[in-house]
């Protein structure tokens, strides 16, 4: 019975194939209705990444990427996606800059909060991390 909710579980979130007795129609309408529901909680998790997808583009754009690809967590599978789909937009990308200025995240492991202060500069800002804050400043032209 547990090799069966394992095979199952694969099918539904990570790509796996239907095991035999379930219909292969129910377990995509399934797999497809997770999909959209881990779309949006990354979206809610990565709000600006999302809005850089545009208007109605998210869910599809995630879950073409989610596809196949077992959950992390939003926060972490937002991050994936992130990487693998360098932002354009501009908010987008502050957004990713901020992140990494805030957690230490290898691509591997769970991310986890950065300690003691950091600079970095992203697109004519300067982000400085602060005992756990981001703070930022525009840097003037010359």
């Amino acid at each position: 019975m547990a090799r069966r909710q394992a095979e199952l579980v694969r099918a539904l979130v990570a790509g796996g194939v239907v095991p035999a007795g379930f219909d292969a129609g129910d377990v995509g309408a399934t797999r497809e209705a997770l999909l959209r529901k881990r779309a949006e909680e990354v979206a809610r998790a990565w709000p600006l990444l999302a809005a850089a997808a545009g208007p109605g583009a998210w869910p599809s754009a995630f879950a073409a990427w989610a596809a196949g690809r077992a959950p992390q967590g939003s926060l972490r599978d937002g991050w994936d996606y992130a990487r693998a789909h360098r932002p354009r937009d501009p908010a987008a990308a502050r957004e990713l800059a901020l992140r990494e200025l805030l957690w230490a995240y290898d691509g591997k492991s769970a991310p986890k909060p950065r300690r003691g202060p950091a600079l970095r500069l992203h697109a004519g800002e300067l982000l400085v991390r602060w005992r756990g804050h981001a703070l930022t400043r525009r840097l003037r032209r010359p």
